[in-house]
């Protein structure tokens, strides 16, 4: 296996497409055509990491923030940046990252919060916009259906639990080959009617190469007419922070003692209680103060997050209690996560979860 091939498996979870523009995701070093001798998943690449993935004789490293963030003009080690990726080039090992592809990501990292918090039912918080689109396609009859399958196959026509969806109408198309075409029907010079199908599809933007790829090899005219239309639907699959609901009301005191024990937590800084029972329950792994409107917007009973700042503790407005219970806290479990996944999905291959401390935070 390559590195190449873990990565399409990763980017089955979390497609890079689905990162925030201010991001810097994917391979970050190294090449992707190397042969893979192991995987060592962090939720941050520092020395210490990058030593254990020598000991373990892993070449790859998934993690989920990014070393390189803003662009580096010269390596020289002069920090703790330069220093990591100097000693993986030198040991030619590769680093992968994740970050907001998988925390837009339905099975990502709010996911694994509201799975170790038990919260049911959960839906995205701050669904994002822009992300769908919408293919019209005008085909001969004839050749209606393998379009349709060979679009279904690249990935378009998925709303949620569902597959293989799509909307057709029939009607006439014209055209007028001139000189120096080769059309598939009617004859040059003169104009062509011919029955067809109009095929609409909607796909996520993120597979639009692909999706473009498949109508291009599998139609038949040598000029294929298409429109593409980017659409105002919130995608409800996709987007920052979840919501669920605990099984049992339970009190504001009694929650964020399971909170501490599920989430392994020392302290919690938080707004004031209400004095009433909680079970809506919103969360935002890392840094979440943007989504405070939106968890009040929901009607959530507490919004877990983490790098509240002091006014922001304000806007809970006695509607809701806001928690910070730590960065790292709140994303810690992410690497179990992607161990998980890419065990069940190569499960012949050596995946290791890192056992070296990188939170940057400590508690006196």
């Amino acid at each position: 296996m390559i590195i190449k091939e873990v990565i399409g498996q990763l980017e089955e979870l979390a497609p890079l497409g689905q990162a925030e523009d201010f991001d810097n995701v994917g391979l970050l070093v190294g090449d992707a055509n190397t042969p893979v001798t192991g995987i060592l998943v962090t939720l941050d690449t520092l020395e210490n990491v990058v030593e254990e993935a020598i000991s373990k004789k892993c070449n790859l490293i998934v993690s989920f923030h990014p070393i390189i963030f803003s662009g580096l003009k010269k390596i020289t080690g002069a920090n703790y940046v330069e220093r990591v990726v100097l000693k993986a080039i030198k040991h030619n090992i590769a680093i992968y990252s994740m970050h907001t592809a998988l925390d837009n990501s339905k099975q990502g990292v709010n996911a694994k919060i509201c799975e170790v918090l038990g919260l049911q039912d959960p839906r995205i918080l701050i669904p994002k916009k822009g992300t769908l689109k919408k293919l019209s396609i005008y085909v001969p009859h004839a050749n209606a259906e393998q379009l349709r399958q060979a679009l279904y196959q690249a990935g378009a026509g998925h709303i949620g639990n569902y597959s293989n969806c799509s909307f057709s109408l029939e009607g006439t198309g014209s055209f007028k080959p001139n000189e120096g075409s080769n059309p598939h029907l009617g004859k040059v010079g003169e104009t062509h009617y011919e029955q067809e199908t109009q095929i609409n599809i909607t796909y996520t933007k993120e597979k639009e190469s692909k999706i473009l790829a498949a109508l291009f090899n599998n139609h038949p005219y040598e000029e294929v007419a298409y429109e593409i239309q980017t659409l105002d639907n919130s995608n409800q699959y996709l987007g920052m922070g979840m919501y669920g609901n605990l099984e049992k009301p339970m009190s504001e005191e009694d929650f964020f003692q399971f909170v501490k024990e599920k989430m392994n937590v020392s302290c919690i800084r938080h707004s004031q209680f209400l004095g009433k029972k909680v079970q809506k329950i919103a969360v935002l792994g890392g840094s979440g103060s943007f989504a405070i409107s939106a968890a009040k917007a929901v009607n959530a009973d507490v919004f877990i997050t983490a790098d509240l700042k002091y006014h922001q503790f304000y806007e809970a407005e006695n509607k809701i209690i806001l928690a910070d219970i730590g960065h790292y806290e709140t994303e810690q479990f992410t690497k179990n996560l992607l161990v998980d996944y890419l065990t069940k999905k190569i499960p012949n291959f050596a995946v290791s979860l890192s056992e070296s401390l990188t939170n940057p935070i400590k508690y006196f």
